[in-house]
């Protein structure tokens, strides 16, 4: 597994136990601070930036989300998808230091690994609307 999907796998995680919990940002940190993969710094310092930047810019991904999946409210999809979507938007939208394409794929991956068998199509139509909508892919 590469590191930057070791670090969005703990990221997925975070950002659930965000949505589900009433633990706050900071603890959150530190609970995965102590995880084997923080031992790595790039690793941890790459888990920490889009931790952050999702969580800091929630209301806005949410708002990108929501825009683009009419016929499904935030509150109506499984939580999971919901924080592959938040993690994916934020890597596109905030971080854009990967390519579209590799989020698009990361998130693909994680929403079949973590949710069920349909999850990985609504994801990367989800994405793919929000892409061509931003004017994020190649042409």
């Amino acid at each position: 597994m590469s590191k930057r999907r070791l670090a969005r796998e703990n990221c997925l995680q975070a950002l659930y136990l965000d949505d589900v919990s009433t633990l706050e940002t900071p603890d959150i940190l530190a609970i995965f601070q102590m995880q084997e993969f923080a031992r790595e710094e790039k690793v941890f310092e790459f888990y920490k930036t889009i931790f952050s930047s999702a969580t800091a810019n929630r209301d806005k991904i949410d708002g990108i989300i929501t825009a683009t999946s009419k016929n499904w409210e935030l509150e109506r999809m499984s939580a999971i998808d919901r924080c592959v979507l938040r993690l994916a938007v934020c890597e596109m939208m905030f971080l854009e230091d990967a390519p579209v394409p590799v989020i698009i794929d990361e998130a693909i991956e994680l929403a079949k690994k973590y949710s069920t068998e349909n999850s990985g199509k609504f994801v990367n139509g989800v994405l793919d609307t929000i892409a061509k909508q931003h004017n994020l892919r190649p042409k």
